[in-house]
C-alpha cells in the first residue's frame, strides 16, 4: 500500500501539470499567428489582382516590382486581373520559380477542299525573365491529317507532332498517341513560341466530320484529349494553361552574389538556387521557413508545433528557429515521436512540483505583461483620437450640436468612414490628386455619400475648423452640395458631403458627345441654377460665404442633371468688420478676378468675375485657359472681349448654337457675361442681379414664338452614364482652399 504522503506529492504534480500544459499550448500558437500576418508584397504595393496573389519581385505600379516582373491589372469582364502586357497570369509561385499563364489554341479549317480559316498564335517573351517550361508542358496537336510545328520562325523548327486519323470510331478519349491527337517535349531554353501547319498536311479529305486541325503548347498535367475536340470545334478560339519558368537576371548564383546590391535573395533565412531552364537564378526560404525570401525578413519560421498534421509530436512539442522537438512532460519518461509513447516515471523528485510552479508563474506573468501592453497602446491610441478632435474644436462643435438637435449634421468617427469605404480601398476613389483623395461611401443606413480626404492642413485654423463646420453645415439650398459631417480624431479631418452622381458641368461642356445634345435651353438653366446658388452663399448664409473658385468642374449634376455648386465647404466666410486680406493668392488659372490677383483682397465679385467665365464656357464650349493655343488666344476671356470689341462673337460661339434664330438671345448672355468680366469690381453686377437677368433670359427663350423646343433633350441627358472612376477630378476634389476652413487647396 502507497504512503498517504507519497499519494498527495503525486495528486498535486498531476494537478500542477493539468495547469500549465494547456498555457503552454497557447504560448505556441502565438508564433503561428503572427507568420500569417507577413506581406508578400513591398510596403505600400498591392499583393493581390482580383483572387490571383501578387508576390515581390513581381507587382503592380511603379516601385512595386524588380525589373522585368511588372503586371498590370486590368478589368476583364467585371473582374481584376493580372497581365503581362496582354496575357493573362494565372498564378505565381516563388518556392518553384514557375508561373501559369494563358495561351491561345492555333487552328486551320477546311470548307470542302479549301482553307477557310487560319490563325497560327504567337508569344515572345525573349526580353523578359520568362522561358516556357520543358518539365510540364507538351507541344499538342489535335485533328486529322495535321502536322504542326513550333520554333522561333519558319526557318527554325524546335519540335513538330503529326496526328492522323480516318473516323470518328478511331478516336479514344484520354489517348494521344498520335491517332487524332499527338504530344510531343519541346527543347530547354525556348523563349519565343510560335505554332504553325504544314500545308501538305490538311483535313480536306475528312472535313465531313473534321473540319478543323489544332496546335497549341498547353500545360500537359491540364490536357486530357476528347473525341469531341475533332468532331465539333470546342477547341476554337479557346485559351489553354501554358507553364513559364522564371528567374532572377542572367547568372549564377556564384555571380550573383559578388555585387550585394543587385542580389535578390535579401531575406536572413534565404538561399539562392541556379535555374535548370536557362541562366538566372532563384531564392528559397531555408527549411523550417516560410515566407517570401525577396523580401527583407520575409522568410519567417514555421511553428511545426502548430500544425500536427504535417510535424506529429506525441509528447510536448517545443518549436526551435528553424525546427522543433519533442519531449515527455516533467515527470514523465519515453519516445516523444509520432510512434513513441510517453510514461509516469515510477519515483518523482520532490522538487519536480516547485519547477511547475514556477514555469506556470512565469507563464502567468508573460500574459500579464502582454495584457498591460495591450491596454497602454489602446490608452495610447485613444489619447491621440482626442488630441486631433480637441485640436480641431471638435468639442465646440459637439456642445453647438446638442444645442440645435435639428441640425441634419453628424460628426463621424475614423472607423465609421473606414467601413463605409472598405477601409478606404482604391476601387472607392472618385477622384484624387496631390492634395487629397475623395472617396465613395455607403454608410450604415444606405445612404451613399463622397468621402474627402486631405493631406495638408493650415496649422494657425485648427482651432477654428469646429466652428465653421457648424456654420457651413446650415447651408440648405437646393443648388448646393449638401455638407453631412466630419471626422475630426485624425490629424487631418475627413468631409462628408452628398453623393452626386451625374458628373461636372466641365464634362458636360468638354465631352462633345454631352454637349452636342445640350440645347442653349438647358444651358441656361444651368447657368441660372448655379447662379442662384452663389447668391445664397452671397446674400442669404450667415455669415456670408466667398466661394473663391467658381468653375464648371465645382458645379456638380445630379440625376436630374440640376446644378449643385460644389467646394463651398472650402471658401472664405466673409468678414463682418473689416477687409479681408489674403498672403497668397489661390485659385484656378483662367478663372481669376484680376483685381483679386492685384490687391490680394478676395470680394464677393471676384465669384462675379468666376461666373462670367463660366458663362463664356457654356455658350462656347471652350476651355477658360488652353496653354497650346496661340498667346493671343490663350484666355478665353480676353479672347472674348477683343472679339466683343472687334464684332466677330459669332467666330468664337459653340457650332451648335450658331443658328439664326438663337443668335440674339445668345448676343445677351454674352453682354452678361461682358458686364461680369469687367476690370473693375465695382462695375460688375451682383450675382442678384446676375440671377435676375439669367430668369429673364430664360423666360424671353421659353415664350419666344420661333423657339422650337425639344422635349427628348433630357431624356437623352439622362440616358447617359457618368463614371466617376474614370474621372481624374470631380467637384468632390477640391474640396479644401486656404483661409477659414484651414484645410490647404488641390488647386
Amino acid at each position: 500500500m502507497e504512503p498517504k504522503g507519497d499519494s498527495m506529492k503525486r495528486l498535486l504534480k498531476y494537478r500542477i501539470l493539468w495547469m500549465w500544459l494547456p498555457l503552454q499550448l497557447l504560448l505556441m500558437t502565438l508564433p503561428s499567428t503572427a507568420a500569417e500576418s507577413h506581406p508578400i508584397a513591398q510596403l505600400g504595393c498591392k499583393d493581390r489582382c482580383g483572387d490571383v496573389p501578387i508576390p515581390f519581385p513581381f507587382g503592380i505600379g511603379p516601385g512595386c516590382f524588380r525589373e522585368g516582373f511588372q503586371l498590370n491589372c486590368t478589368l476583364t469582364n467585371g473582374t481584376y486581373r493580372p497581365f503581362l502586357t496582354n496575357v493573362e497570369v494565372l498564378n505565381i509561385s516563388l518556392t518553384s520559380g514557375q508561373a501559369r499563364m494563358n495561351n491561345h489554341v492555333s487552328h486551320q479549317c477546311y470548307v470542302n477542299t479549301t482553307r477557310d480559316e487560319y490563325a497560327d498564335w504567337w508569344l515572345n517573351l525573349s526580353a523578359t525573365p520568362y522561358r516556357f517550361s520543358d518539365v510540364l508542358n507538351k507541344f499538342t496537336t489535335i485533328g486529322c491529317e495535321t502536322l504542326a510545328y513550333v520554333g522561333i520562325d519558319r526557318n527554325s523548327i524546335q519540335s513538330g507532332c503529326v496526328s492522323m486519323c480516318k473516323s470518328r470510331e478511331s478516336l479514344t478519349n484520354g489517348s494521344c498517341s498520335g491517332i487524332g491527337c499527338c504530344q510531343t517535349a519541346i527543347p530547354k531554353g525556348i523563349s519565343y513560341y510560335r505554332v504553325w501547319f504544314d500545308l501538305n498536311f490538311n483535313s480536306s479529305n475528312v472535313y465531313n466530320f473534321s473540319s478543323c486541325s489544332y496546335a497549341v503548347l498547353v500545360e500537359a498535367n491540364w490536357f486530357e484529349f476528347k473525341s469531341s475536340y475533332i468532331t465539333t470545334r470546342e477547341l476554337y478560339n479557346l485559351e489553354v494553361p501554358v507553364v513559364v519558368d522564371w528567374a532572377i537576371g542572367n547568372e549564377t548564383c556564384e555571380t550573383a552574389k559578388l555585387n550585394m546590391t543587385s542580389y535578390a535573395c535579401v531575406s536572413e533565412n534565404s538561399r539562392c538556387i541556379d535555374s535548370t531552364n536557362g541562366l538566372g537564378y532563384l531564392c528559397n526560404c531555408y527549411d523550417g521557413y516560410q515566407g517570401n525570401p525577396y523580401l527583407r525578413g520575409g522568410c519567417q519560421d514555421i511553428n511545426e508545433c502548430a500544425d500536427m498534421d504535417n510535424y506529429p509530436c506525441s509528447g510536448i512539442c517545443n518549436n526551435t528557429p528553424g525546427n522543433f522537438s519533442c519531449s515527455c512532460p516533467i515527470g514523465e519518461h519515453g519516445d516523444p515521436s509520432l510512434n513513441g509513447k510517453c510514461y509516469p516515471n515510477q519515483k518523482s523528485s520532490l522538487t519536480e512540483p516547485l519547477v511547475i510552479g514556477i514555469s506556470v508563474s512565469l507563464v502567468v506573468l508573460i500574459l500579464l505583461v502582454f495584457g498591460i501592453n495591450f491596454v497602454r497602446e489602446r490608452r495610447k491610441l485613444n489619447q491621440v483620437k482626442e488630441k486631433y478632435f480637441r485640436q480641431h474644436g471638435g468639442w465646440l462643435l459637439y456642445e453647438e450640436m446638442r444645442s440645435k438637435q435639428h441640425l441634419a449634421f453628424k460628426i463621424f468617427s475614423k472607423e465609421e468612414l473606414e467601413e463605409a469605404t472598405n477601409n478606404f480601398d482604391d476601387n472607392k476613389i472618385l477622384g484624387q490628386g496631390g492634395y487629397g483623395t475623395v472617396y465613395k461611401g455607403t454608410l450604415k443606413d444606405n445612404r451613399i455619400v463622397a468621402i474627402k480626404t486631405s493631406k495638408l492642413i493650415n496649422e494657425s485654423q485648427r482651432k477654428e475648423f469646429g466652428k465653421e463646420m457648424l456654420i457651413l453645415s446650415q447651408i440648405n439650398h437646393r443648388n448646393v452640395v449638401k455638407l453631412l459631417g466630419c471626422c475630426l480624431e485624425v490629424e487631418v479631418p475627413m468631409l462628408v458631403y452628398e453623393f452626386v452622381p451625374n458628373g461636372t458641368l466641365f464634362q458636360l461642356i468638354h465631352d462633345k458627345t454631352s454637349i452636342s445634345h445640350t440645347s442653349l435651353q438647358t444651358r441656361l438653366r444651368i447657368a441660372h441654377e448655379s447662379a442662384k446658388a452663389l447668391d445664397y452663399l452671397h446674400s442669404s448664409a450667415s455669415p456670408p460665404i466667398i466661394h473663391g473658385d467658381v468653375k464648371p468642374s465645382n458645379i456638380l449634376l445630379d440625376e436630374n442633371y440640376v446644378a449643385k455648386v460644389s467646394d463651398f465647404g472650402a471658401s472664405m466666410l466673409a468678414p463682418m468688420d473689416e477687409i479681408q486680406f489674403v498672403t497668397l493668392v489661390q485659385g484656378t488659372c483662367g478663372y481669376l478676378d484680376p483685381e483679386y490677383v492685384q490687391t490680394s483682397m478676395l470680394t464677393d465679385k471676384s465669384d462675379v468675375y468666376s461666373f462670367g467665365v463660366v458663362l463664356l464656357e457654356l455658350i462656347t464650349g471652350r476651355k477658360a485657359f488652353c496653354f497650346t493655343a496661340p498667346d493671343e488666344e490663350r484666355s478665353l476671356s480676353s479672347n472674348f472681349m477683343s472679339a466683343m470689341k472687334e464684332d466677330r462673337l459669332q467666330g468664337l460661339l459653340d457650332d451648335q448654337l450658331t443658328n439664326e434664330e438663337e443668335l440674339q438671345l445668345i448676343k445677351e448672355v454674352a453682354e452678361l457675361a461682358k458686364a461680369c468680366l469687367s476690370i473693375r469690381g465695382e462695375e460688375r453686377p451682383t450675382m442678384k442681379e446676375v440671377v435676375d437677368e439669367l430668369d429673364r433670359l430664360r423666360k424671353l427663350k421659353h415664350h419666344h414664338p420661333w423657339v422650337s423646343h425639344n422635349p427628348e433633350e433630357m431624356e437623352s441627358l439622362l440616358s447617359e452614364s457618368s463614371n466617376y472612376h474614370e474621372t481624374e477630378t470631380t467637384g468632390y476634389y477640391s474640396l479644401e482652399k486656404k483661409a477659414a476652413l484651414s484645410i490647404e487647396s488641390g488647386r
